[in-house]
């Protein structure tokens, strides 16, 4: 009697929904005799649907003479044999010599439980390193840094003329056959098909990917596979998808790292990545459930599995620790893959005692969970699933339509912003241009065409043609820090040329468009706008009017006629933004200018004529060109210069403006009460290490190293105990950083209060003026229109009629005069009551409207202003 005794290894495959369990074993007489065979047994499991169990199905031996030889299962997978295009199961012996010579056998195992010996091979060395089976079946391996294969055909050992480091993938591509995908140290190209970048990655990395074909020979490019950035950390591959496209090979991967990441890559670029739950781990493969969701499996060195899922981005959908292997194949038959996990246990020698089936579904069978009291399911249940994939395929193509809608109608947006854009640059360069009409862009004109402009655009287009020439006294750019600061200084003339046309200038703004033929993308540039103004006490004013007064009322006025309130409007606007600013600058993001290397904006000068408060007009002017090149940024041609020259900051008008264009503006009012606030002055000039401009001495620049570095300051004593300090710094950290190093020169007892629109004790006086001058006009103007209001009044008495003005104590002595007196007293309660439905002249209501109005908004302004403080 002869009886088989379990190995101590085990190999597992999956093969059509079955288990395969691979273990060697000896045989053993009754008696104890030693025999000198050794079998390779293999059983065949399937799941049970009813019990929730795995059976054996059938079984088979393989025998062999192993004399005092060690035999050893390398490993198995599932191959093509070559003769007849079958998938086989295939599995690789190891028998040891005692002279150090290796015999390896390669097995195919049919479907009979038959082992058919496809060939061997003899080595005088030990395969350790990317063992890999593919079609054939073939055998591949790595050894001293060289790649060797054997196939089922040949029967000879062959060598790759590549040396590699490892082998991250094995697998089919389209037209090149068996693929090899493996990691090298970089050499130089040899021919001339390599890319620049692609040179440049492995020059820096020392390490690169390369394809090697097994069939052909042929080396393929490895930056199709994944950038040589990669090659250091990559541990293991799974292809997804594969295909030529144009004569380009196109190819979808997964790859893990030892950063202990998932990466997507699509044509050889990163696309996603996903963080993994452990350590080390060393290979992925993928798995379709009945959703039709790919699933990727990933297993680590210490026996622990994780399941990333891609929908939106790659995440980790499930994980299990301590899993003695790990199989992906239809075992309950559904038509989709489910992933069994077997677990360690040692308290039952039966491999199969613990494990899991799922699909992270529906499907969810293991083996500690009790089925006795699942409910059948319905018999209709199958009929009733019928009904509800037709009614999610309806649902399905009514969406696909909505999203074709969709895709259509952002299509048709992108078209009409392409128009727009390439309408400014005709503008801009002075070409006419001709829009297509709606039939041909596709659309429905909502109005009928006609051949002439609007008289809007008339007028507008006349006005832009009497802007003057040369208004434009300087057109300047600077860099400043990862920003691009473009300045224009105006003319007087300018100036002068929209006061005298429309007495006022409520907007100005710079926009840039780049001077390319675009024709996916907008040339349009986003930035920022200010208006510097240069005087005693610097200021960066941003160009929304509401900045500088409070929102606008819903006021119904008509400022056709000249009054007082016109002229005070008008002299407001031009004292903020007209008598003590020249300069308008635009501040935009470096860096996307600089991935074009070079680049030409055209800078555009827009500005806003206003008659009066209910029509303006709008203009565009062409400022010039500038030009920005990767060369000029990188000698510092366009750098901001502030050097220190006797004292004094050396820095240009032009280098003044760019600072505080990048730079935001905070104001502090500084209260002492005890000591007098001279450590500020020494602050500034010591720790600080600030000098003074050479034309504004109470604006100081700093020079200290750090983040502080190119802060502007200027401090106002308004007397020795108080004072403003206002900063223009880069960020809230500088001023954070400015604010605490001054903290620790001022006394305790100072008060540091932000300031928002000006100080609460001036404002506060100036309200008081102003509702004061308010009342009196009000006053002022019914007494002072008396006698020309009567003129316009129609009052309800007769005309004519007087009342005598007798002394009420005459009347009061007789009859006669109580009644008298008692009538005139009727009579005047009467004119009383019709003087409220009295009448007024429509000119001169509006006249002292205004007049009202001129008062209320001067008022309204300060309370705004003071709310802000």
């Amino acid at each position: 009697m002869i009886k088989m005794l379990l190995g101590e290894q085990e190999q597992f495959l999956s093969y059509n929904g079955e288990i395969l369990i691979f273990h060697l074993s000896k045989t053993k007489h009754a008696e104890g005799a030693a025999d000198k065979t050794m079998n390779l047994c293999v059983r065949r499991m399937t799941f049970n649907r009813d019990t929730k169990l795995f059976v054996q199905k059938s079984s088979g031996v393989f025998s062999m003479r192993a004399s005092h030889l060690k035999m050893e299962i390398i490993c198995c997978s599932c191959t093509t044999d070559s003769r007849t295009g079958i998938i086989l199961p295939c599995i690789l012996l190891k028998k040891k010599k005692r002279n150090n010579v290796f015999t390896y056998l390669i097995l195919l195992l049919h479907s009979s439980n038959q082992f058919e010996q496809s060939f061997h091979f003899k080595l005088d060395y030990e395969v350790k390193e990317d063992i890999r089976l593919f079609a054939g079946p073939s055998v591949l391996w790595r050894h001293a840094n060289k790649l060797f294969y054997i196939s089922s055909n040949t029967c000879t050992v062959l060598s790759a003329p590549v040396h590699l480091s490892s082998v991250v993938w094995t697998g089919e591509i389209e037209d090149e056959g068996t693929v090899v995908l493996g990691i090298r140290t970089a050499c130089l190209p040899e021919g001339e098909d390599e890319d620049e970048f692609s040179t440049l990655d492995r020059t820096i990395w020392g390490s690169e990917f390369f394809g090697y074909a097994i069939e052909s020979q042929k080396m393929l490019t490895g930056t199709c596979f994944m950038p040589h950035a990669y090659s250091r950390v990559v541990s293991s591959v799974y292809v997804c998808k594969n295909e030529i496209l144009k004569k380009q090979l196109r190819i979808s991967l997964v790859a893990v790292t030892h950063k202990n990441q998932l990466i997507w890559f699509q044509d050889g670029l990163p696309k996603g990545v996903c963080e993994l739950p452990y350590e080390k781990p060393y290979s992925v493969k993928p798995a379709v459930t009945s959703g039709k969701e790919l699933l990727f499996i990933v297993s680590f060195a210490s026996g622990n599995i994780c399941v990333v899922q891609r929908r939106d981005s790659l995440q980790v959908a499930s994980k299990w620790q301590e899993v003695k292997s790990l199989l992906v194949d239809d075992f309950i038959g559904s038509g989709s893959e489910q992933l069994l996990l077997l677990f360690k246990d040692d308290s039952n020698s039966d491999v199969l005692s613990t494990f899991k089936i799922t699909d992270l579904g529906a499907v969810n069978y293991a083996s500690n969970i009790n089925y006795k009291h699942v409910v059948p399911a319905a018999e209709g249940l199958q009929e009733n699933g019928l009904l509800t994939v037709r009614a999610l395929e309806t649902r399905l193509q009514a969406g696909f339509t909505s999203v074709q809608e969709l895709q259509q109608h952002l299509r048709l947006k992108k078209r009409v912003i392409l128009e727009s854009c390439r309408a400014l640059i005709d503008l801009v360069e002075e070409r006419t241009h001709i829009l297509p009409t709606a039939k041909e862009e596709g659309l429905v004109s909502l109005w009928d065409d006609v051949e002439n402009p609007p008289h809007s655009l008339s007028k507008e287009t006349s006005l832009a043609s009497k802007v003057p020439e040369h208004f434009i006294e300087k057109l300047w750019q600077r860099v400043v820090g990862d920003s691009l600061v473009i300045g224009v200084k105006l003319t007087e003339s300018f100036y002068f040329h929209l006061m005298n046309f429309h007495r006022s200038l409520s907007d100005v703004s710079l926009s840039l468009v780049m001077d390319q033929n675009f024709s996916s993308t907008s040339p349009i540039i986003k930035c920022q706008n200010k208006i510097i103004k240069l005087n005693k006490a610097f200021s960066a004013l941003a160009v929304s009017p509401c900045q500088t007064e409070p929102p606008p009322k819903k006021m119904k006025l008509d400022l056709h006629s000249k009054n007082d309130l016109k002229k005070e409007f008008s002299k407001r606007c031009s004292r903020v933004q007209l008598d003590e600013t020249k300069t308008v600058t635009a501040v935009t993001n470096l860096s996307p200018l600089l991935a074009f290397h070079r680049v030409c904006c055209i800078v555009l000068l827009h500005a806003k004529k206003q008659k009066h408060l209910q029509e303006s007009k709008k203009i565009t002017v062409l400022c010039g060109k500038i030009l920005l090149s990767l060369e000029d940024i990188s000698n510092g041609k366009y750098s901001v210069t502030m050097l220190r020259d006797n004292s004094y900051c050396t820095g240009s008008m032009e280098d003044i403006h760019a600072v505080l264009a990048v730079s935001v503006r905070f104001s502090f009012q500084i209260v002492s009460s005890d000591c007098t606030l001279t450590p500020v002055n020494s602050w500034l000039l010591g720790e600080m290490e600030c000098t003074p401009f050479k034309e504004y001495h109470d604006n100081v620049f700093c020079h200290k190293a750090g983040n502080v570095y190119g802060t502007v300051f200027n401090w106002t004593l308004k007397n020795p105990f108080e004072g403003v300090l206002t900063l223009f710094c880069r960020n809230l950290t500088v001023l954070f950083q400015c604010l605490h190093s001054l903290t620790r020169v001022l006394p305790p007892s100072c008060d540091v209060k932000l300031l928002t629109s000006g100080s609460k004790g001036v404002l506060t006086e100036q309200l008081a003026l102003a509702l004061e001058k308010e009342m009196l006009t009000s006053r002022s103007l019914f007494f002072s229109k008396e006698s020309k209001a009567e003129n316009s009044f129609t009052w309800g008495n007769e005309p004519g009629k007087k009342i005598s003005d007798a002394p009420v104590a005459s009347l009061l002595d007789s009859e006669e005069g109580v009644q008298q007196f008692r009538k005139k007293f009727q009579n005047e309660r009467e004119e009383s009551v019709l003087s409220m439905n009295q009448t007024m002249n429509g000119a001169l209501y509006q006249e002292l409207a205004l007049k009202i109005a001129e008062a209320q908004l001067s008022s309204d302004m300060i309370v705004w202003r003071l709310s802000k403080s």
